[in-house]
């Protein structure tokens, strides 16, 4: 097995990180790739004002997690937990008692690399581990680097590999604190981790969650779920406008619930009951006992009290699972857009797509029948919200 270890402080962790990462792993065809975010860097201090090791970590984990790479792409706190110095010889020799059969490969940009032979015991850490140095340009690569790879074999019979990456990220995490300070650089940034730095007020940004930019709401959602949940998302969040425009609903409230509605998703049950407790939602016993039913009715809250969204986004996403008799327009919209957003695929969705461009009602029905029939079959008792919708379109629709 080959591992890459890629460390660092990730404060915060940007795009540069993330490419780097997933060419090293084609590249030298890592089959793991752990990123480990330093306690107390020994090189250099971590700056005063900066998010907390354990929020540096999480912030990790979910540019982690944006590379879709589950099992192979981790996140390890053996830093943070070891606390003192982060010293790289003392994360390799715990990795190898870890791992004591695997080729190590330790990542670093041409800056550390060049200053191998100062770091702490550079002759325990070439033993533990092979150097893979990111370089940038080509000129990078030229004869310092050639001098410095030979004088490291030489020395400490190190074996390098010169990481030419494609493609560059003109921006470094200093300048990246900066740029954030001054409402600037999530262009930067995996989504996610911009929406974490939001919601949590870092590097100074101190937005206000209830109004939020339709972008920085949509990366604070994203921040709230793993990224495999991402593409449906966005996904609803689009279909939603587009029915929005073609049925004469208001495009930015289909746009809001679209990219609220599934923002819990990944709540505990007790979590999602907490929440609905304070947001005073009544539940019944089928609701209290499913996180499936339970993540619209906490999401519809979040939304509300933490976003600032409008009642009628409240009731969108409250009803987007089960939906309910006499729907409003908006509430046909995102029940309809989460049911057939373009990654969905079961047997009938492309009737179902096309029917709802043409006549919404039916296409309700049609989707409201689906479901029944699924829970049906798969023996899964159903909502008397779902009952009541189905029962209610199909009469209105009679008439």
């Amino acid at each position: 097995m080959r591992i890459g270890i890629y460390g660092g402080t990730f404060n915060p962790p940007h795009l540069g990180h993330l490419i780097s990462a997933r060419f090293a792993m084609d590249f030298l065809e890592l089959d793991k790739l752990l990123l480990i975010p330093a306690g107390e860097p020994p090189h250099k201090a971590v700056p005063e004002g900066s998010p907390t090791g354990e929020q540096r970590l999480e912030m990790t984990e979910l540019a982690a997690d944006a590379l879709l790479l589950p099992g192979r792409a981790e996140v390890s706190d053996m830093e943070l937990r070891r606390g003192g110095k982060s010293y790289t010889a003392d994360t390799l020799r715990a990795l190898r008692q870890e791992y004591p059969e695997a080729e190590l490969w330790l990542l670093m940009g041409t800056d550390m690399f060049l200053t191998l032979q100062n770091w702490r015991e550079p002759e325990v850490i070439c033993s533990l581990a092979h150097l893979g140095a990111f370089t940038r340009t080509r000129s990078d690569t030229g004869e310092m680097l050639e001098i410095q790879g030979k004088y490291l074999s030489d020395r400490f019979g190190a074996k390098v590999c010169t990481i030419l990456l494609p493609q560059i990220t003109p921006v470094s995490s200093t300048q990246l604190r900066a740029m954030l300070e001054q409402g600037e650089g999530a262009q930067y940034l995996p989504p996610a981790v911009y929406g974490y730095i939001l919601r949590h007020g870092l590097y100074g940004t101190h937005a206000d969650l209830k109004t939020l930019t339709v972008d920085q709401l949509r990366a604070c959602s994203l921040s709230m779920v793993y990224a495999k949940r991402h593409a449906h998302i966005l996904g609803v969040e689009e279909e939603a406008v587009k029915l929005a425009r073609r049925w004469g609903a208001d495009e930015e409230l289909a746009r809001r619930a679209g990219i609220l509605h599934d923002c819990t998703k990944y709540l505990k049950l007790e979590e999602h009951l907490a929440i609905c407790e304070a947001a005073g939602i009544g539940l019944d016993d089928m609701e209290r006992s499913s996180e499936k039913l339970l993540h619209s009715k906490s999401g519809a809250a979040v939304a509300k009290n933490v976003y600032g969204q409008s009642d009628q986004v409240y009731q969108a996403i409250l009803y987007h699972t089960t939906g309910r008799a006499d729907m409003t327009l908006l509430e046909k919209i995102v029940y309809l857009a989460d049911y057939m957003e373009p990654n969905r695929s079961f047997e009938g969705v492309d009737k179902l797509r096309q029917l709802c461009y043409t006549d919404l009602d039916a296409a309700l029905e049609m989707g409201l029948g689906m479901s029944v029939e699924d829970l049906k079959q798969r023996d899964v008792p159903i909502h008397r919200n779902t009952q009541g919708a189905l029962d209610w379109i199909q009469e209105h629709r009679k008439g």
